[in-house]
């Protein structure tokens, strides 16, 4: 994470279509602009209206800690009010569930208002999260997940795991969804911080992670070995802008990711992480020094083990080089999508069957 204290929301965009280079910065903005290239992707034939997928996730912070009463705000009169569409529909959060009043924890839900933007970030250690989640009866957050300090937690201690934003304050966030599609009912396959969180997404599988170099393997590997399960923030072996005295590890060569699988449809895709342009190259060693000045300070802007893709020998880009050229932002070729006409099937769908 970012600090060691202050809530880190790693908002990570996953595009399909989008570019090819799977490491950017702004830099994939700012060479290839809309009104210079063509988007390839309004020409391929595709099972679905959809041209582009984008998926964006929020790490260290549960989906109730933002959308535990969504679609319904609060709305003080001090704060900007939020009025969902009319017929959104509920999710699978607090409020659904009753468990809003009604909770299993030491401390009941409570509301987090404007003022308290910046928290002490949750514990979110492999063994902890097993812990919390007691075998299913999920009533020991405060006890093993909740941290605490003396300016980030407003007075509530521990039990600061149990507070949430809605509308007034996230408002941007309940925006998208109300724009977009949200999944308020995704499980992770395994517990454990930022880099086995970022690994599942892009791969479904933190297996046979090895150890490159570095500190210890305890807390990092299973078992403590040099091989076995990711469990903790491992750097990826392959990075220029790794930070030092760290336990690097990366995936053997041949280990699938999405990545991979886009690239062998041809389809462009691309990870969005801020920081990751180098800002300065020494004998070709890239240096990511970047940094941002937020409601929590400054803080540099490139962490590492949020940056999945650099744990694959596929898919790392070890310093952070650009494209070579604006020709890489899009396929050469189309992909070919064969899709099942029936009859039965929705005009636009069979309109797009191969013939």
């Amino acid at each position: 994470m970012i600090s060691k204290y202050f809530r880190n929301v790693a908002t990570v965009l996953c595009a399909v279509c989008m570019v090819v280079n799977p490491f950017s910065d702004a830099w994939a903005a700012e060479k290839a602009k809309p009104a210079q290239l063509p988007n390839p992707a309004e020409s391929y034939p595709t099972a679905t209206p959809i041209k582009h997928l984008v998926v964006i996730f929020g790490e260290n912070i549960s989906f109730d800690h933002y959308f535990a009463t969504y679609p319904n705000a609060t709305n003080p009169a001090s704060e900007p009010k939020f009025t969902p569409k009319v017929n959104t529909p509920s999710v699978n959060g607090l409020l659904s569930g009753g468990l809003l009043t009604e909770n299993p924890n030491s401390v009941q839900p409570f509301r987090l208002d404007r003022s308290q933007s910046v928290t002490c970030d949750q514990n979110h250690n492999y063994t902890p999260e097993q812990q919390a989640v007691d075998f299913g009866a999920m009533d020991k957050f405060p006890e093993f997940t909740g941290t605490g300090g003396s300016t980030c937690d407003f007075g509530h201690g521990t039990g600061l795991v149990m507070g949430y934003y809605d509308g007034n304050t996230v408002t941007a966030l309940w925006n998208y969804a109300q724009t977009y599609s949200m999944s308020d009912n995704s499980f992770n396959t395994q517990f454990g911080p930022s880099s086995p969180g970022a690994i599942n997404l892009i791969s479904g599988n933190t297996a046979n992670v090895q150890f490159v170099s570095g500190g210890s393997t305890t807390g990092v590997i299973a078992g403590g070995g040099t091989s076995g399960a990711l469990i903790g923030d491992g750097r990826p072996g392959a990075d220029d802008c790794n930070p030092t005295g760290k336990t690097y590890v990366s995936f053997p060569a041949g280990t699938t990711n999405v990545g991979d699988l886009l690239n062998n449809v041809s389809y462009t895709w691309g990870w969005f992480q801020g920081g990751f342009g180098a800002t300065s190259f020494t004998n070709g060693i890239a240096t990511c020094a970047a940094t941002s000045v937020g409601l929590a300070g400054t803080t540099a802007d490139y962490v590492a083990h949020h940056e999945p893709f650099q744990y694959y020998p596929e898919t790392a880009n070890p310093h952070h080089l650009a494209p070579s050229s604006t020709r890489r932002l899009a396929p050469a070729t189309k992909p070919t999508i064969s899709m099942t006409c029936r009859p039965s099937s929705p005009r636009w769908m069979r309109d797009s069957c191969l013939r």
